[in-house]
């Protein structure tokens, strides 16, 4: 038998956002894998309980807590209990999000806020708190979730491409900082997928997201899922610094 180069075996996972939507999926992926995996998840205990209930019934464990990725203490403390149950961290994956659609004009200061505050301030802080870490032992795999709208950009989404723009940046900047220790930073930049966050677009946005895709459909949380498993295992020991775009052909780079 060969060696499986996407396998996960020994190797320890934080995804945030884990309870829900691609978060969800990949956290399900990499167990299935063989990694070791804790999630973080806001506000949607229910969902996270079904989520770990399930994959309990087909003997694959997992941990949850909950935390607001853009508050400073949740994360040092939900941090300290990922550290607590696997001991370090190997991969994080930058899961967590918000989005949503609205003119310009009704953007209030509190909306734009709050959209950089989860999608870029939530990846900086959850990032700063494993990254020296994997620096020291010389090995580590960060994965941030972007969109294909912070290249593209969208009407009515400014506050969120902002905020993804940003986490593109980001890692290609902190990219710089993890290679030489081993450390590969690497984001995703889904295209539009069918999740709760694409539900709560407006149909007039969704209907005119649709018709631009060359693919036709809007994707799947799996097909999503394996781009992150790429990155994370020995067969994407070679991404440095890049944005993968599974987008339907939404942008094509």
């Amino acid at each position: 038998m060969g060696i499986n180069i996407f396998s996960l075996t020994g190797r320890t996972a934080v995804v945030t956002g884990g309870s829900r939507g691609i978060g969800a999926a990949i956290v399900e992926l990499f167990l299935r894998y063989g990694a070791k995996v804790v999630f973080c998840h806001a506000r949607d205990d229910a969902e996270a309980q079904a989520l770990t209930a399930r994959l309990a019934g087909e003997g694959l464990s997992v941990s949850g807590q909950e935390c607001d990725v853009a508050d400073e203490a949740a994360v040092a403390a939900f941090a300290q209990f990922a550290k607590a149950e696997l001991g370090h961290v190997d991969i994080l994956v930058n899961s967590a999000g918000v989005s949503g659609d609205k003119a310009f004009e009704a953007i209030t200061v509190a909306d734009f806020d709050h959209m950089i505050d989860i999608n870029l301030r939530g990846t900086f802080l959850m990032t700063q708190a494993f990254f020296s870490e994997m620096v020291e032992r010389k090995f580590g795999r960060v994965i941030n979730l972007a969109s294909q709208l912070a290249y593209k950009g969208a009407p009515a989404m400014a506050h969120y491409c902002a905020s993804k723009g940003g986490v593109v940046g980001f890692t290609r900047a902190l990219s710089y900082d993890g290679a030489p220790h081993g450390v590969t930073v690497n984001a995703i930049a889904p295209g539009p997928i069918e999740t709760a966050q694409l539900a709560g677009m407006t149909d007039g946005w969704r209907r005119l997201k649709h018709a631009e895709l060359p693919i036709g459909r809007f994707g799947t949380v799996d097909e999503i899922a394996p781009v992150a498993l790429l990155l994370a295992s020995a067969a994407g020991s070679y991404f440095v610094g890049q944005t993968l775009s599974p987008n339907g052909g939404d942008v094509m780079l």
